[in-house]
């Protein structure tokens, strides 16, 4: 189905605000250089531990393999929280989406190796005493210190590995997966405490204890730094309350938030931030939901579908209700853009950071936007971002029908873009949608590096 063409009415555009600071490519290959020498101090230390005499049975090669696997476990999950820690620095250049990607790919490793650090361990201490195996775990767990404390490390780490599998988080509630992984925290004390009692890599290596306790320390500024200070900063200074609670469409709310100075934080278009809303029973949660309207002056705004949970009781948010922010976060930006053409294309609510991202192109760009819909309803803020493009004397198609009738092909796109080719393009909508319209315009032979999108889920 061929969509209609649009020409809406003209609107005036942005006031200057504070941007984010440019993405720094060297630092990520600084910190990447940092982590691969921290990985082979790390197996460094695992081998120091050793002597001839150590390794020299069957038994003393087991614990040996067993201490290393221990160790490149606790190395693997220190890597895995810095890459969901949203590190300002890592984030802007690579992108939480991604970060998160590595995070679930790497964090398997560090689960297996830990199973490997239990079954090699408990295996060469049982032949050394030669004794059984279920003896000897008996005996490591009640006699050497620290060892409770870690088997309970244990299992909440394979508690929040299991919980992470896609087809487990399906379902799950996010509330519910935000709680289990809170809990690795915990776990991951619990693991330094016995690694730094009982690891031969550290007792009697005062300079070992230190480097690793220092890891540890850092890892642990990252997270409180970016995660808790940061924003709570953000929330003391900027104030943001619920001022609006707009309805849209079917299912669908705008909500205003009013605070003091908004204009000065470092938010880009298309950007999304996570909200806390402190109010009795939601206080606890955060949920990542993308600006539909960058700050402005005092006031700034969400849109929201209701997917059957948190972001269902926006809704009835009271008026006045503060709310703690976390971010921004994101590289769905016109920074990500490498010239002055730029391909717009959204489904029902992920039009959102579209409409944010608007605002925020250059001012002479190129813009052509594509929205889908079953009907015009589905799609939220339609006339808004049809106002914008229209000021920038834009194309806009909409494209609507039932899904098994419309689909967005190569062809479909170099018929209505010649240049599709030479545009950036930026997608948003459901995970099947956007990997569809990624996969079109890569045949209709738009670089890779040019398709820009980003997965929110948990």
């Amino acid at each position: 189905m061929t969509a209609t063409l649009t020409r809406p009415a003209r609107m005036g555009a942005m006031p200057p605000r504070r941007r984010p600071p440019r993405a720094r490519p060297f630092v990520v290959d600084l910190l990447a250089a940092l982590a691969g020498l921290g990985l082979g101090i790390t197996i460094a230390l695992g081998i120091q531990a050793q002597t001839p005499a150590s390794v020299s049975t069957l038994p003393g090669l087991l614990t040996a393999a067993g201490r290393i696997a221990g160790l490149l476990s606790a190395y693997a999950m220190m890597i895995t929280v810095a890459l969901s820690a949203r590190i300002g620095p890592l984030e802007r250049v690579i992108g939480q989406d991604r970060l998160i990607r590595w995070h679930r790919t790497l964090g398997p490793w560090g689960l297996w190796l830990l199973l490997a650090h239990v079954v090699l361990i408990v295996l060469g201490y049982a032949g050394l005493a030669q004794t059984g195996v279920l003896a000897q775990v008996w005996s490591l767990v009640l006699t050497y210190p620290g060892l409770l404390g870690a088997s309970v490390a244990m299992l909440l780490l394979f508690m929040a590995g299991l919980t992470s599998y896609r087809r487990a988080r399906r379902r799950m509630r996010y509330e519910t997966w935000w709680a289990v992984h809170l809990y690795t925290y915990l776990a991951l004390l619990f693991a330094f405490q016995h690694q730094v009692q009982v690891g031969a890599s550290f007792i009697g290596h005062p300079l070992a204890t230190l480097w690793w306790t220092a890891l540890w320390v850092l890892l642990l500024a990252a997270v409180v730094g970016w995660r808790i200070l940061l924003p709570i900063g953000r929330s003391l200074r900027h104030r943001v309350r619920v001022v609006e609670v707009v309805p849209e469409s079917d299912g669908v709310v705008s909500v205003v938030l009013e605070g003091r100075r908004l204009d000065r934080l470092p938010v880009a278009g298309g950007q999304f931030f996570q909200w806390r809303f402190l109010t009795k029973g939601e206080w606890w949660q955060a949920h990542p939901f993308s600006l539909s309207h960058v700050p402005h002056e005092h006031r700034m705004r969400i849109t929201v579908k209701d997917l059957g949970d948190h972001s269902g009781d926006l809704a009835a948010m009271p008026m006045g209700t503060p709310v703690f922010i976390e971010g921004p976060y994101g590289r769905f930006t016109a920074d990500a853009t490498s010239g002055d053409r730029v391909l717009l294309v959204g489904a029902g609510v992920g039009v959102t950071p579209l409409r944010s991202l608007l605002q925020d192109l250059d001012e002479h760009a190129d813009v052509a936007v594509l929205l889908r819909g079953s009907t015009e309803s589905d799609i939220p803020l339609r006339d808004e971002i049809a106002d914008e493009v229209e000021r920038r004397d834009g194309a806009l198609w909409t494209a609507l029908g039932p899904r098994n009738r419309i689909s967005i092909t190569a062809q479909t796109l170099t018929r209505a873009l010649p240049d599709i080719a030479e545009r950036d393009v930026f997608v948003c909508g459901p995970d099947a949608f956007t990997e569809s319209v990624a996969a079109a315009c890569r045949e209709a032979g738009t670089p890779a590096q040019r398709i820009h999108f980003e997965s929110f889920a948990f």
